[in-house]
């Protein structure tokens, strides 16, 4: 799935965008980013309500794309400006995890654990 329709599914406004051609296809939820860190997973998304500069360093270490922020959550400018020097694109949703999860599941996004 691209970032695209990824945003259009989960209503969701690009706060930081790269020309990422990546084509997601798995999702891990958490707001624990040492659970984040033990997946190794390539085309892999990071469904989180961490609004905060420890999500963006996590997605880094982890080789993640793409975040997105759960539950209206904004990304701080300083987050964006990370996010943009590490390729890492952030899309803000006003739904919940477990809404954004039963969306990205019902379009085909494979749940990781």
């Amino acid at each position: 799935m691209t970032i695209t329709t990824l945003s259009e599914i989960i209503k969701g406004d690009i706060a930081s965008y790269t020309k990422n051609k990546a084509d997601f296809n798995f999702c891990f939820a958490s707001d624990l980013m040492s659970d984040v860190l033990r997946i190794d997973t390539d085309e892999m998304l990071l469904l989180t309500g961490l609004a905060n500069m420890q999500a963006i360093r996590t997605a880094e270490m982890a080789d993640i794309n793409c975040i997105i922020l759960a539950r209206g959550k904004k990304a701080t400018a300083e987050m964006v400006e990370l996010a943009e020097e590490s390729y890492i694109t952030i899309i803000e949703s006003p739904y919940s995890m477990f809404h954004i999860a039963g969306l990205l599941f019902q379009n085909n996004i494979k749940p990781l654990f």
